[in-house]
């Protein structure tokens, strides 16, 4: 054999193209001559984290570009060590019979009787990886073979090297432009961080987010829908030492079960039917900085128990890979179910709900908090006037704050930014009047019940309602403890809470009885 002649032409198949599949199915043709090689493999081995990754194949079949991660087991690890003491080449005549043979055929999906030959390729005294070739029977290469490979452990070398950082270019690629869509997406969602009522009926929520905000520990934000927990989240991470990290948002109600997890943690290639490329989940995105996960309580129970892994050791395994990332990310969670209620009742995981009540806040609904309706009317107006591009500023009517005061808002901050638009569009632009039926509702309805000749409530709800702002005036507004409220109606203090927003019965520390 020529061997100048050998090296050249198996070069040029080697290194022909940068589809090192392609390379691959070339070079494996060029070589059936001299070597009685079936499949050729190429792989690289991380001796740092204890990882690998099939990155292509190629058999009489073609070339195929794979991506396959694998972790050895226990003794195969003892066996490669940190590497040092690895020979070059090895050659297995019965690979299906020895310790390493064994799972490399089994990570190659191979069976029966095998041989393998292994050669290791460096560049610059850096290893990239290890070139293997395959064979049924036994004693199917021999050290003449091997001497044939040994030839060409250069352009090997190069191939491989060039052919991963053309992958990770690709996608370093993909992750942009993936990283671009999903920011144009939050730039068209983006809302204002401006807080209204900050000075008011939100003053002790700003207070809470004033000393958790510098910490990382997890947040639990609790309130009704539409009463702004995500402009709440939003204020714990700007007032936050990761202010200049990203934020990132997911709404757990409106992500499928099945798609939940690549959602949160990523996906690589091939993971599942449809995963066409490496994903990075909502959890990478945030590193160094915020997660919000708002509807929290709507998370599948297999989900739960992955976030609560994450919570406890800061790290996860995208779906369909074994690598274990790392991940730096505050967590804020929102809901507006009672978490503890569904704990009790098997629906919410009791260790995860823990975990994330480590500092919870609760926002009171718009109706608890009626001072801060003018200035939030007054925002709204301003915020829509823009969006709708009117001529003129519009005004407001007299008696239409007392009109939007004495309303229920059972749809909170959302429902009065609805009513601002709806009141904008009838009226053109001008006056606000606000008289639509909807808001003749009063808002605190235990006041303006029907009553008997005693001036007690007649409505059961309103008895309810009178009873309880009858024990807390006794109580000094105190629920829980010995002395506090539940006790002395025998209730449970957060169902007692739940019931009290449900009657729209107000309490707090904001909220004084004697």
């Amino acid at each position: 054999m020529d061997e100048n002649k050998f090296f050249r032409e198996a070069t040029l198949r080697i290194c022909g193209s940068i589809e090192i599949e392609k390379a691959l199915f070339d070079c494996l043709d060029y070589l059936k001559n001299f070597i009685p090689a079936e499949s050729v493999y190429l792989h690289f081995i991380d001796l740092r984290e204890k990882t690998g990754v099939v990155y292509a194949m190629a058999d009489g079949g073609g070339g195929r570009q794979l991506n396959i991660r694998f972790d050895y087991p226990a003794p195969v690890w003892r066996l490669i060590g940190d590497g040092s003491d690895l020979p070059e080449e090895v050659l297995l005549d019965r690979a299906d019979k020895s310790t390493l043979g064994k799972h490399m055929l089994k990570i190659a999906g191979l069976s029966g009787i095998r041989s393998l030959m292994m050669m290791r390729l460096s560049l610059d005294s850096k290893e990239v990886g290890v070139i293997a070739f395959e064979a049924r029977g036994e004693s199917r290469f021999s050290r003449e073979h091997l001497h044939r490979l040994r030839l060409l452990q250069s352009p090997f070398a190069v191939a491989i090297s060039n052919s991963r950082r053309y992958i990770e270019l690709l996608e370093l690629k993909n992750l942009l432009a993936d990283d671009n869509k999903y920011l144009q997406q939050e730039l068209l969602s983006q809302k204002s961080d401006e807080i209204i009522g900050a000075d008011f009926g939100l003053k002790h929520v700003m207070q809470q987010v004033n000393k958790v905000a510098p910490l990382s520990s997890p947040v639990l934000l609790m309130g009704e829908t539409g009463v702004g927990k995500e402009v709440i989240a939003n204020a714990i991470h700007k007032y936050s030492s990761r202010r200049n990290e990203p934020f990132i948002k997911v709404n757990c109600g409106a992500i499928s079960e099945t798609l939940i997890d690549s959602e949160l943690f990523g996906h690589v290639r091939g993971a599942f039917t449809g995963a066409f490329e490496n994903k990075r989940g909502r959890f990478e995105r945030a590193h160094r900085g915020s997660i919000f996960l708002d509807e929290i309580g709507e998370l599948p129970k297999a989900a739960q128990l992955r976030l609560l892994r994450v919570l406890q050791e800061m790290e996860f395994e995208p779906v369909g890979s074994a690598k274990t990332i790392k991940v730096d990310a505050r967590v804020i969670a929102a809901t507006n179910r009672n978490l503890e209620d569904m704990a009790a009742e098997g629906l919410f995981r009791k260790d995860l709900y823990f975990r994330l009540k480590v500092f919870p806040i609760y926002i009171p609904p718009l109706r608890e908090r009626a001072c801060d309706i003018p200035a939030l009317t007054q925002y709204f107006m301003h915020k829509k006037y823009r969006e709708m591009g009117f001529a003129e500023y519009p005004s407001l009517a007299p008696g239409a704050v007392k009109r939007l005061e004495a309303y229920e808002w059972p749809g909170n901050v959302r429902e009065l930014e609805n009513a601002v638009e709806r009141a904008m569009i009838v009226s053109g632009g001008k006056t606000l009047h606000f008289d639509d039926s909807g808001f003749e509702k009063p808002r605190s309805v235990w006041e303006e019940a029907p009553r008997d000749a005693e001036g007690s409530p007649v409505m059961l709800d309103d008895v309810i309602s009178s009873h309880i702002i009858k024990m807390l005036h006794r109580t000094k507004g105190k629920i829980n403890g010995e002395d506090g409220a539940a006790r002395a109606m025998g209730v449970n203090p957060a169902t007692l809470r739940n019931k009290m927003r449900k009657l729209g019965v107000p309490f707090g520390r904001g909220v004084q009885y004697k």
